[in-house]
This record gives C-alpha cells, structure tokens and sequence, in this order.
C-alpha cells in the first residue's frame, strides 16, 4: 500500500493533477523547490524534503535529497526483518512512490552555442540517485519517470489499491533506460569538448521516431531511432505533407539520396533505387535538373525516391506525375505542385527546410556487424589533393566541369562504382560489382544515349588497363579516379594511347 510519495520534477506537465488525485487516495507527499512551491500554490499539502532530513537544502540546491532519510527508505526491503528494524531505530519512514523527472541536460545542450559551464550546472546527481535507489526496489517502490505514466499508476491505485508487480517491474526497466540514455548524453556532449572521437568505452543513445511496419522484408521486425542532436538537415526533420508512413527501405534510400544532394549547390535533383543513385542532373532550374535525372534511366526510377533541393514548381510536379515514384522530398512545394502530386495516393512528399545542411564535423558513420560495430569518420571529402592531371592532353573546361559533377556522384555509389557523365547529367551508372571492368562495362551498358564525348568517373583506382581501354573504344573522352595503384603507368599509358585526359584526385571513396 502506498503511504508516502516523494514527488520533484523538472517536467511539470501532469503533476499537480497527479498530486491531487494522490492526495485524494490518502498518500502524503514529500517534496523539494519549485515542485513543492507549484504544489503548494495549487492547495496540495506538501512537507519539505528538509522536514524528512532534517538537513537544509545548500549549495544552491546541489545537495537536498543526498540523505539517508531520503534512500534508506526508498531502499529497505519492506518483508526483510532487520531492514525494517533498521529504519525504526534510526526513525526512518518508507517512501513507497516516487516522480522524478530529471534536469533538462538535452533540451540545454540542443541550444546553440551554449557553454559548457550552463551544461554541467543542468546535470541531474539527486534525481538519478534517488530513481535508481527506488528502480532497485522496484519490489516495493513504485517510480516513475515519465509524466505519461501517471494516468496508468493512478488508475491501478483506483481500481485495485495498489500498483501490480508487473507496471512497477516495467515502470524500473524505464528508469535504467532512461538515467543510461542521460549518462550517454552527458559522456558524448563531455567527450566532444576534447575531440576524443572513438573512446575505449562508447555507449550511444537514441530515440525512438516509430515502429516500422517490417524491415527490409516482411519477415523482419523494425524501428526507426534518431540521434539527440545534430539532426538538422537529415530525415527525421522532414514534414510529411502526404502519403503513408514511411518504410525501412524508404528511409533507408532517402537517407542515401540526402547525402549524394548535400554534394551539390546548384539546383539538383538526384533519383534513388535500392540506396543507388539510377540518375542525378544539374540544371539552370529544377526542372532542366529533374529532366536530366530521370533520362539516365527511366526504367529504374520506376518506384524510387527522387530528392530535389530547389522548390519543386508546378512544371516538374507535372514531369514526376507521369510515373510512379515513392517519394519526393524538397525544401518546399508550390501550392499547384503539391495539389498535383497529392493526386496520387501512395506517393509520400517530405519537406525538409535545412536540405542542404552538410553533416556535422563530428558525425560518424556506423555499420554493425555480428558481435559488434564498425565506427568511422564519415567521408566529408571530396580530394585528397590538389587535382593532378597525369596524361599528356589536358581536360577542357567542360569536361572538368563534368569530371568534378560525376566525382560528387561516384563519391555515393555503392564500390565498385563507376560513373558516366555529360553536360551535368550522368548517362550511366556501373554499382556494386565485383571487379571493376564489370562496373565499367555496366555503365556503359546501360545508358540511354551514346557515351561518345562523355566522362568516367571511379571511385577507387584501376587495377589494370583494360578499364580505359573498354572506356575509350566506348567513346570516353576523360577520366577522373584517385590513383594510387601500382600500375597507374599503365593506366596512363593506355588514356595517352587513345588521348584520353585522365585526373588523379588523391582519395578514392569505397561505399560498401
């Protein structure tokens, strides 16, 4: 039965309600500052958490509950003998219920620029004590800490005068949860003022967006989480404006488009299937560019994402409605491009303002294998050096117009990646194969037009020279690729051969 309830919290909402309705059920509250000077003003008896520790609350209320009046009666074991002597001798009562909710170190690290000084005042040393002294003897003390789970407490109290084994089992597993995910946020944020990226010990948080309806197939169970911080410019800052929920395939290739459209700054539209770029173009408008990205391979945007990051405007909402797409996303529609788009029922239009927000600086990337995690840097460049120009005829503007496009687009396809491109437009994209000469005979395979006059791009080096030569019997008049094989001479060889322009960039970029 639930005599005594000690009741501090940041997050107010619900609380007076729930003193009240506590009040009413005979409990009697203990409480500490402002909780106590809400509920006091809203006529609820409260008795000062100095009257229980006979202690005064100090250092500006960093110590007030740090008492073993406060833990020896959240933590004594009510059908152990001796702990219940105990607590007499030493004239200690049981707290049978506790709501705490802790200092707001998230919503205080999410401002900008804020110092560090402010951080460290908002972390919580009482609160997450007290919860995991209660969490521990979750037997006899019920806590919780979340506001949304004081309708289910007050009516199992109603109903059955007391709250069952399996909500207070459930109500401490939270509390776990929730004081690792605030230690987590507090170890990142303090880990970051050193730049101390990849800690002998990592723990990470996350929280929940939603449950998926399946994952990658319909076998598979899913959850979509985000990060605390630095989501600006990613998918779960987009606003669905239509459509059902999204997939784990959906955001897991809209996420992929995002990066590969973060590469450019002119208007630029990028088509997505299977987390593959099948057609990215840049154009005077978004229309030219949706234009230029859809003719690469109209066969494979068929049920893709398409990710634009210019308004798109009634024309090229028109150009999307003549085939199936899954989803659009943009910074903004026209209100004649929405009404178009939302003709169709199970397309999904996102709108993301910031949708051409770079990744932060410290950002990781994270792939998980089998008993453990792979962690890396992300790959935010693009050059490893200043472009070296290897062969005896030099690129024209034009063509190092196309060679710095198609590097952005390549720098995104799944290794071993090749790219041809022309006129801001790639014409054919080789992804995913298993040696190089495939990717390279794929991508010419199966453009749409002739690759005659246009440019190569490859995410790593050339092994042999038989991928310039398949290149410039195909009419490849350029090539970009980092360099760094033993038989780059080779390679250059072959590209001074057939008067191929060929650039080293220094820096390959592997996408498995």
């Amino acid at each position: 039965m639930i005599k005594r309830a000690l009741i501090s919290v940041s997050d107010k909402r619900g609380i007076v309600e729930f003193a009240k309705k506590l009040t009413k059920l005979g409990v009697e509250i203990i409480s500490t500052g402002g909780t106590a000077k809400i509920l006091m003003e809203n006529d609820i008896r409260v008795i000062p958490i100095s009257d229980i520790t006979d202690f005064p609350e100090c250092l500006d209320g960093r110590v007030k509950t740090l008492h073993p009046a406060v833990h020896g009666g959240l933590l004594a074991i009510r059908d152990n003998s001796d702990h219940m002597k105990q607590l007499e001798e030493l004239k200690i009562k049981p707290i049978d219920l506790i709501a705490i909710n802790l200092y707001p170190f998230k919503e205080t690290i999410s401002k900008e620029e804020v110092k560090l000084e402010e951080a460290i005042e908002n972390i919580d040393i009482g609160g997450p004590t007290m919860l995991r002294s209660a969490a521990k003897n979750h037997k006899d003390v019920v806590v919780v800490c979340n506001p949304d789970d004081y309708t289910l407490i007050i009516d199992e109290l109603e109903k059955n005068k007391e709250v069952s084994y399996d909500t207070k089992y459930r109500l401490a597993l939270k509390v776990f949860e929730h004081t690792a995910h605030y230690d987590a946020l507090i170890a990142d944020y303090l880990r970051k003022q050193i730049d101390e990226d990849f800690p002998d010990l990592l723990t990470m948080t996350f929280e929940k967006v939603q449950d998926l309806r399946y994952g990658e197939n319909p076998h598979q169970r899913a959850v979509f989480y985000k990060e605390i911080t630095q989501t600006k410019g990613s998918l779960v800052e987009a606003k669905k404006l239509h459509g059902k929920e999204l997939s784990f395939n959906n955001i897991n290739d809209a996420n992929g488009a995002l990066e590969l459209l973060k590469e450019y700054t002119e208007p630029t539209v990028v088509a997505v299937k299977h987390t593959n770029a099948c057609g990215v173009g840049t154009g005077y408008d978004i229309y030219d560019a949706y234009l230029k990205a859809y003719k690469c391979d109209p066969i494979s945007i068929f049920g893709g994402i398409i990710a634009a990051n210019r308004t798109i405007d009634k024309r090229t909402a028109e150009e999307i409605n003549k085939i199936f797409v899954e989803i659009v996303i943009a910074p903004s529609f026209d209100e004649e491009a929405l009404n178009i788009l939302k003709s169709k029922k199970n397309i999904r239009l996102l709108e993301l303002s910031n949708i051409d927000k770079k990744q932060f600086a410290d950002a990781i990337d994270i792939k998980k294998v089998n008993g453990g995690l792979l962690i890396q840097e992300l790959d935010n460049e693009l050059y490893g050096q200043e472009l070296k120009i290897v062969t005896e005829r030099i690129p024209t503007k034009k063509e190092m117009d196309d060679l710095a496009f198609a590097w952005k687009v390549v720098k995104h396809i799944k290794s071993n990646g090749i790219v041809l491109a022309k006129d801001g437009q790639t014409i054919g994209i080789g992804p995913g194969q298993v040696n190089r000469i495939w990717a390279v005979e794929n991508a010419i395979k199966q453009s749409n037009v002739s690759v005659r006059g246009s440019i190569m791009a490859s995410d790593a080096f050339f092994p042999f020279a038989d991928c310039v030569e398949t290149a410039a019997k195909a009419g490849v008049t350029a090539i970009i690729q980092p360099g760094g094989s033993i038989r780059d001479q080779e390679s250059i060889d072959m590209a001074n051969k057939y008067g191929i322009a060929m650039v080293f960039t220094g820096m390959r970029h592997f996408k498995h």
